[in-house]
């Protein structure tokens, strides 16, 4: 038990830096009128947890990259909040692209790479 919270642990500790360098690289670099940094993380997110899920890896090698680093990685709460910032901004328009774009695009990227490790 201590050593499945600690590969988890260790997991969520790589998947919150490469959040939180991805989040700085793209508040710098990417168009700030809509939230592209947490769609990609999510959606990269969705894939690759739908691929590690389709490999059927070892209990011990899915709770350190599947639930520990991308359950660092993705952030569904971060999400919401900027769902809310744009629903409280009357941006009708972001909000809408942004939730479809997260929760839809979410589920097709979780198949899509649950496809693709079905392949290998």
């Amino acid at each position: 038990m201590l050593a499945t919270v600690t590969s988890a642990g260790i997991g969520a500790i790589f998947g919150a830096w490469i959040r939180y360098g991805l989040t700085n690289y793209g508040k710098k670099n990417w168009p700030t009128n809509f939230p592209w940094a947490t769609l990609v993380i999510n959606l990269s997110g969705a894939l690759i947890l739908g691929l590690i899920f389709a490999l059927n890896l070892k209990f011990d090698f899915y709770t350190l990259i599947g639930t520990g680093t991308m359950g660092g990685y993705t952030t569904f709460s971060t999400l919401n909040v900027e769902l809310l910032k744009e629903f409280k901004k009357h941006s009708k328009k972001i909000f809408l692209l942004y939730g479809c774009c997260s929760y839809l695009g979410g589920l097709l990227f979780v198949f899509l790479g649950f496809s693709i490790g079905k392949l290998i």
